[in-house]
């Protein structure tokens, strides 16, 4: 009733303002007056009954102006003598300023504009009372998607690799379909449960499968589709998504990228934003407020939980936390499977041998690897994927694609050659440290050539690095330049090992200050540890120790890295007819694997390094 009312009111007000400019432009038209023919106005000119003439600028017409003061119009022939008759009658003669004859082209110039306004302001209102996804009248509503039924497609059978992630929300899905079994023994579900973990992991892969198998309504938004500039607007958009989940309980909330609302309050320079802790506010009101199981699971995704509101992360808001992380090399070889599915791949492809060389590929990863092999076998006129082109889709995802149009010069080609060298051979001839897997001096990305290594899974799993590994790591990076100091000279080193620096030194300095491994400052750990800078927490966060100590830090990092050096050129040095032999195989193959280079060593004696 009040929207037919409303528009009863806009076709009144249209019809107001047509009617004020038709009389408006009606009473500027001019009035219809009496004509004359010409020759009766010469008769009324010679008995002194016209007082005065007004002439239109062509001649063609007069207004007269008779004696009685009425006014009349005459149609003017050729006629030259017609001023002549008019002085000697003593009748006053004008020249009208302008033609009437652009009347009606005036008018309607004048009036387009104004009612073009009119029309278009018109649409516009009613496009705001009845279009879809109005924002004059819908501005407060919340922006969830709702789907009433399972209609993703995507089950549990969909995701692989997160078996521990699955069973959480396993129980999530139980619930929702049998909440008698738990209710009966007293339990209660989880509130909320945040999905935590680096990106790609499957997260919001994960939320889908739930409404897959749940059967029950979910609603999927992402958290900045609550903040807005006007103030108020996100709290609005979080009751009314709460008042519509309450309506359709049991159902699933799923908030995407929480922590673009969810941060904490009061952490920016200068203050907060009024906004987003607002809408924040509203949001821990909304989930602390449930009365009871009322059926409503709130699912949040974040791989930012650093930054995220203690008073979001206690328990009663969400309950549970459940990591989502890389997988392992089962975890991989469930993921490629998954993704396998309608691709034709040819008999030579072996899934397990390919999660054996991606460790920290994450589920996205994987996915784009195998499309990226898809997409060069299709490149390539093939009808089916072989493992050449997996293995070239793994270098491009790693590095980048081959640089084929660059022309290499035959010292460049040596130059490169001679460093990826250094480092395999470094690499291969380190006690406990990861296997040389291929080298290349083909260009790929930023990078002139690249030797590549195969991590260990347990370490990669574990996340736990000896001193003696990270020792070797050290050596290895440095493994290029020395190789380039030993065969050109130290004047003729280049630029080339600017990363392998840095590598260097990073590795040095969190040995030292995070992981406690210096003999004159002990097991202490030193510096900024929160990991991320979080504008506002950290950036203005002091150091933690003095220039006593920071003089005493530098002078540990430059011994590490003096050791890692001479570890490497005592290597290169006792080894130097395998590097030559090594660099001239790079020079003629471009590429050498693993088993090459193992061949070439088990043909030659060989010093391996000291231990650190």
């Amino acid at each position: 009733m009040n929207k037919r009312w409303r528009n009863a009111g806009l076709y009144a007000l249209l019809a107001i303002v047509v009617l004020a400019l038709a009389t408006a432009f009606f009473d500027k038209q001019p009035q219809t007056r009496e004509s004359w023919k010409y020759s009766t106005f010469i008769q009324e000119v010679k008995n002194n009954k016209v007082e005065r003439v007004s002439l239109s600028s062509d001649r063609s017409r007069a207004l007269v102006t008779a004696q009685d003061g009425s006014k009349v119009l005459v149609n003017l022939p050729n006629d030259p003598a017609l001023i002549d008759i008019l002085t000697q009658n003593n009748v006053d003669i004008s020249v009208l300023p302008q033609n009437d004859e652009g009347f009606w082209f005036k008018a309607l110039s004048s009036l387009f504009f104004p009612v073009l306004l009119l029309v278009g302001l018109f649409f516009l209102l009613r496009r705001a009372q009845n279009g879809p996804g109005s924002q004059a009248m819908n501005f407060g509503k919340s922006k969830a998607r709702v789907q009433m039924e399972p209609q993703t497609q995507v089950t549990f059978g969909d995701v692989a690799g997160i078996e521990q992630a699955k069973l959480e929300l396993s129980e999530v899905v139980d619930f929702l379909k049998n909440a008698d079994r738990f209710t009966a023994v007293g339990a209660k579900i989880p509130k909320g449960v945040l999905l935590v973990g680096p990106p790609g992991t499957g997260k919001t892969l994960l939320a889908k499968a739930v409404a897959g198998e749940a059967g029950v309504p979910f609603f999927s938004i992402s958290g900045s589709e609550f903040v807005e500039m006007f103030v108020g607007v996100g709290a609005s958009r979080v009751r009314d998504l709460f008042e519509q989940a309450k309506a359709n309980a049991p159902c699933i909330v799923f908030i995407d990228e929480i922590d673009a609302v969810g941060r904490q309050r009061g952490a920016g320079l200068g203050g907060g934003n009024d906004e987003r802790e607002q809408t924040l506010n509203q949001l821990l009101t909304e989930m602390d407020g449930f009365e009871g199981n009322t059926g409503i699971i709130i699912i949040a995704a974040t791989n930012r939980p650093d930054v995220l509101d203690s008073a979001l992360m206690r328990p009663g808001r969400f309950d549970r936390q459940v990591v989502v992380d890389r997988p392992d090399y089962n975890g991989r070889s469930e993921i490629l499977r998954v993704h396998a599915r309608g691709k034709t791949l040819a008999k030579d492809v072996d899934l397990d041998k390919i999660a054996r060389r991606t460790p920290g590929f994450t589920g996205a990863d994987l996915s784009n690897l195998l499309n990226e092999a898809a997409i060069l076998a299709a490149r390539r006129n093939l009808t089916e994927i072989s493992m050449d082109e997996v293995n070239d889709a793994i270098d491009r995802v790693l590095a980048g694609p081959e640089k084929k149009d660059r022309v290499m010069s035959e010292k460049r080609k040596t130059l490169v050659a001679y460093h990826e060298a250094g480092h395999a051979l470094v690499g291969a001839l380190m006690p406990d440290y990861d296997p040389v897997q291929k080298i290349s001096i083909i260009p790929r990305g930023r990078a002139g050539g690249l030797t590549w290594f195969m991590p260990s899974e347990e370490r990669m799993d574990s996340g736990l690095f000896s001193r003696s590994y990270l020792q070797n790591q050290m050596a290895v990076a440095l493994g290029g330049r020395v190789a380039e100091e030993i065969i050109f000279g130290e004047e003729e080193v280049t630029t080339g090992a600017s990363n392998d620096l840095q590598q260097v030194t990073r590795v040095a300095r969190q040995m030292i200050t995070r992981y406690g491994m210096s003999d004159r400052l002990g097991p202490v750990a030193l510096g900024r540890q929160q990991g991320n800078i979080f504008l506002g927490r950290d950036i203005m966060s002091e150091r933690d120790f003095s220039e006593e100590t920071a003089s005493t830090i530098d002078g540990e990092v430059r011994q590490l890295v003096d050791e890692a050096y001479k570890r490497a050129k005592q290597v290169l040095v006792e080894n130097r007819h395998v590097l030559n032999q090594l660099a001239d195989l790079l020079i003629d193959k471009e590429t050498v694997d693993a088993d090459e280079l193992q061949e070439l060593l088990a043909n030659n004696d060989v010093k391996m390094a000291a231990i650190a």
